[in-house]
């Protein structure tokens, strides 16, 4: 589900560049296989309800083969995020945090109706929230924060000046022509835009 999506533009580019590292792991691949090759990282619910949900103990093993792994680098400072609908919000003030807090962040993302509540306690994970919805996986909440966080490592977006937040920005922005002409109506681009006086601008962007 990710290939498409790391290998392109940016993020890409961050990758080819090693600005940024991403690496995944499996929890299916830290069962003991039996003799069928059946590895069910999932279960039916305690108390009952629909669907299953996520055993601990696959992605706790995941988790410590990450936590080996990483004993190897120096001045490591690690987070570990899982996703969550009452997770807190997640916006650019955190992912800007995270990457001057943290080396390396752990993203577990879970499926079916969640993962065994034990794996945050144990792991004292922090419960992220991208929005008030219900997802079919964690996958696509993990490549937002992938991006948001990524954009804010040096040398990602090329030019600090990349960086909309760090600027003064309008969510109404214009390219050419400078009349564009759509089913017999003229719609124009403000004039205060083409006047050349930057003052002016920057106000009419700050309204």
């Amino acid at each position: 589900m990710f290939d498409s999506y790391l290998k392109e533009s940016i993020i890409g580019r961050a990758i080819k560049d090693k600005k940024i590292s991403i690496k995944f792991y499996n929890p299916r691949d830290f069962i003991k296989a039996p003799k069928n090759n059946y590895k069910p990282v999932d279960d039916r619910p305690y108390g009952g309800g629909p669907g299953m949900v996520m055993r601990a103990e696959p992605i706790l093993s995941a988790v410590e083969a990450v936590f080996k792994k990483l004993k190897a680098k120096k001045l490591v400072k690690l987070k570990a995020i899982l996703f969550s609908p009452s997770g807190k919000k997640f916006d650019t003030a955190y992912a800007k945090k995270s990457t001057q807090k943290y080396t390396d962040i752990i993203l577990i993302s879970g499926r079916y109706e969640g993962i065994d509540a034990r794996v945050q306690k144990i792991l004292r994970a922090e419960e992220i929230s991208i929005g008030d919805y219900v997802l079919t996986g964690g996958e696509l909440p993990a490549m937002i924060l992938i991006d948001s966080i990524s954009r804010q490592i040096s040398g990602v977006l090329g030019k600090y000046e990349s960086l909309e937040e760090e600027r003064v920005s309008s969510s109404e922005v214009y390219t050419r022509p400078e009349i564009l002409k759509y089913k017999s109506k003229n719609y124009k681009v403000p004039k205060v835009l083409l006047s050349g006086n930057h003052k002016k601008i920057e106000e009419w962007k700050q309204k």
